[in-house]
């Protein structure tokens, strides 16, 4: 049995089909909690069904995973195994996950280094794939965390939402700018920074502020290498044609990826999302 560094994330790093496969990739699900039921992300509830209950306005909340669920997972990889195990997690500032994590990792049967990445979704994403590279050829516990925290500092998130409300009600965003949002009738355009969810531009369009996504990830993006991810929720046709349009102005473009959220983060944002990662390498 081979001795190696294993890496571990959850399941809103929002990875492309198979890319948890080929490099070993375990994600530990969060929960959607609907009505009465708790329905694990990525496997128990599909983002059309989001959607739908969202626009019906039932109670929707999410949850984060137990440190026992955490402790679960951390034997298994060991016993299949790992020598060490890097376990990268969304925002601190957005969910108790990493805290979960950091209980479960005291009880390992190997070696856990957990870290805060400050990011979600595919800026998640990056920072696990640059992990999983950089144990694949055959770094070190210190070299994998160093490589998926070298990737997260330089990596941008941005989205655009139809409206505030859904970001306000999960406590993700402060009351006073939600409601600012409205009172003016404007289309927020968002950013990760510092692990929270800041208000970055109000556009008064739609139309005009999807304009402005793209505008940004093109002068965040420059001209140097750069991996590129489009997420939304409920709006294929939208991400469809952001991801084209960034394919045809960046030069330096690396790997692109253009998918739908999951429930977690769906659940926080209501449908119309769109946003853009920007990961240089």
């Amino acid at each position: 049995m081979s001795r190696h560094v294993a890496i571990v994330t959850d399941s809103t790093a929002y990875l492309p089909p198979g890319a948890m496969e080929r490099h070993g990739i375990t994600a530990v699900p969060l929960t959607v909690v609907l009505g009465d039921q708790a329905l694990e992300e990525g496997t128990e509830i599909s983002t059309r069904s989001l959607a739908q209950a969202l626009q019906k306005r039932r109670p929707v909340t999410t949850s984060r995973p137990s440190p026992e669920e955490f402790a679960a997972v951390y034997r298994e990889v060991a016993a299949s195994g790992a020598s060490g195990i890097v376990s990268l997690h969304l925002s601190a500032e957005l969910s108790g996950t990493y805290d979960a994590a950091v209980l479960a990792a005291r009880q390992a049967p190997v070696p856990v280094r957990v870290v805060d990445t400050q990011m979600v979704a595919m800026a998640l994403g990056f920072c696990a794939l640059e992990a999983a590279a950089t144990a694949e050829a055959g770094g070190t516990m210190d070299e994998a965390v160093a490589a998926a925290e070298k990737r997260a500092s330089t990596t941008s998130a941005y989205f655009y939402v139809d409206t505030l409300d859904y970001l306000r009600r999960g406590g993700r965003i402060g009351t006073a700018q939600a409601l600012l949002g409205s009172a003016l009738a404007v289309k927020p355009l968002l950013q990760l920074a510092g692990g929270r969810i800041e208000l970055l531009e109000k556009v008064r369009t739609a139309s005009k502020a999807i304009a402005r996504l793209e505008e940004i990830a093109v002068e965040r993006a420059g001209s140097g290498e750069v991996d590129i991810a489009v997420h939304h929720l409920a709006a294929p046709e939208r991400a469809a044609v952001l991801g084209e349009r960034l394919r045809e102005r960046l030069p330096g473009l690396g790997e692109m990826h253009v998918s739908e959220v999951g429930a977690v983060i769906g659940a926080h944002t209501g449908p119309g999302l769109l946003g853009v990662v920007v990961s240089p390498r």
